[in-house]
């Protein structure tokens, strides 16, 4: 009987141990899932830095598209202006040629009063014989009679010419500048446009590729969170089974300690030493077997409990960049107006300008040359011929680079290696970008200049 009772013992007390054995399978594969969660959390805060860095882009493209939104405004408004001044003087080039005509009716007229009078007939023939107003002052210039008078209107007359011709051409002149003016900003307000579309559109992909891993980063979680539930689940049996063998055990030792005590009270008075002797061996393997049972399962839990509450293992990535090589001072000289200046149009020619980070692309470039001790022109037609051109194969760091953006090398910057260049940029003012993808790698001419 009391046989019988150890072996149900060993055979109850085994079961923990094989659910021990899941938890340790199902904490496993949570060691695997927290270790995907940690990469797309590292994932979504790399993109919320791209976005936060690309809203910075967007808002400086903005602020640009704003101010040469404004100078179109301004520019419009002084051709404006300057059409009105125009008019004025076309009214005055009117009143003026009225007043020619006029002085040229004089001078007929005292040419007649000087051959009613007896003057030289020549005289008259030469001034009406003229077939235009300069042929007329030049024959009235060459007849040796004409009066003081008339060598006064003579003067008044070629004054007159003089300056409508100098007001004429300055009008005109002053028009045709700020013609061009409107023309070069309304291409690169477009160059602007175009910038802050490719922005845009790579921002909504960020924002999409964020949105696809935070609902990764979800379902990884529910499911970390599901094979929590399971580990509990299986640790809740576990204590439930170990309480119901417990209670089993207590059964079948007041069973056993029953069975004994009926045995012992059977025998006769005579034979009681001989039972005591006989039963104590069997009271010694049971209280042994018992004790072995507790050992054996208490060694079974501890080894369980190790197992479950194994810590999982932390994967941890690190990555490094590789550093810039120095390329000239020319270059590292703009590297202080990174993120720290503004494009404007004409800038970087006042020492306002350059303190304050205000530059067009070509004035960026003879700045920074200047701070290497060479003197560049401040203009991108100027700087084509500021060295000698070799192909884009051979181009180095330093080397001057050209862009067809509004109109032909509309844009110019600086080589820094690795298919990137510094430049004054109208959508981000001084900036390091990428001319080997996306919009400069469209624009660029492959123009390559090396300063001599």
């Amino acid at each position: 009987m009391n046989t019988t009772i150890m072996l149900g013992l060993g055979s109850a007390f085994a079961i923990p141990s094989v659910k021990a054995e899941s938890i340790s399978d199902i904490q496993s594969q949570r060691t695997g899932v927290q270790s995907d969660i940690s990469e797309a959390e590292q994932v979504i805060k790399e993109l919320k830095n791209e976005q936060s860095k690309m809203n910075s882009q967007i808002a400086q493209i903005e602020t640009a598209m704003k101010e040469n939104d404004q100078k179109i405004k301004d520019t419009k408004q002084e051709v404006n202006d300057t059409e009105k001044d125009i008019d004025s003087l076309k009214k005055e080039i009117k009143a003026l040629e009225e007043r020619i005509a006029k002085r040229e009716e004089v001078l007929k007229e005292r040419a007649l009063s000087f051959q009613e009078s007896g003057g030289d007939v020549d005289y008259l023939e030469v001034v009406l014989g003229s077939k235009s107003f300069g042929e007329f002052v030049n024959r009235v210039g060459a007849v040796a009679t004409i009066v003081e008078a008339d060598q006064q209107i003579l003067k008044e007359q070629e004054a007159d010419k003089a300056d409508l011709e100098k007001k004429q051409a300055t009008v005109e002149k002053k028009l045709q500048s700020l013609k061009d003016m409107e023309v070069e900003l309304k291409g690169m307000q477009s160059q602007i446009a175009d910038q802050k579309a490719e922005t845009v559109k790579m921002k909504a992909k960020s924002e999409k590729k964020e949105s696809e891993t935070a609902a990764l980063k979800q379902s990884l979680e529910n499911k970390d969170a599901g094979l929590e539930a399971q580990i509990a689940s299986i640790r809740e049996d576990i204590k439930k089974e170990e309480e119901r063998k417990a209670s089993e055990k207590a059964e079948l030792d007041r069973a056993a300690i029953e069975v004994s005590s009926s045995n012992s009270s059977s025998e006769e008075s005579s034979n009681s030493s001989s039972e005591e002797s006989s039963s104590s061996p069997k009271g010694e393997a049971s209280a042994s077997g018992s004790s072995k049972s507790k050992g054996e399962s208490s060694s079974s839990n501890s080894s369980n409990n190790s197992s479950a509450d194994k810590p999982a293992a932390s994967i941890t990535e690190t990555s490094s960049k590789p550093s810039s090589a120095n390329t000239g001072s020319a270059i590292t000289a703009g590297y202080k107006y990174i993120g720290n200046s503004t494009y404007k149009f004409g800038g970087g020619r006042t020492a306002s300008d350059i303190a304050n980070g205000r530059f067009d692309c070509s004035a960026f470039v003879a700045w920074a040359y200047r701070q290497a001790g060479v003197n560049l022109p401040p203009s991108t037609d100027a700087l084509k011929s500021a060295g000698r051109q070799v192909s884009k194969s051979q181009m180095q760091p330093g080397d001057l680079v050209f862009f067809n953006t509004y109109k032909t090398d509309g844009h110019v910057g600086i080589y820094v290696g690795g298919g990137k260049f510094i430049g004054s940029q109208s959508s981000t003012g001084v900036a390091i970008a990428n001319m080997d993808s996306g919009y400069w790698a469209g624009v660029f001419n492959g123009r390559v200049v090396r300063v001599n």
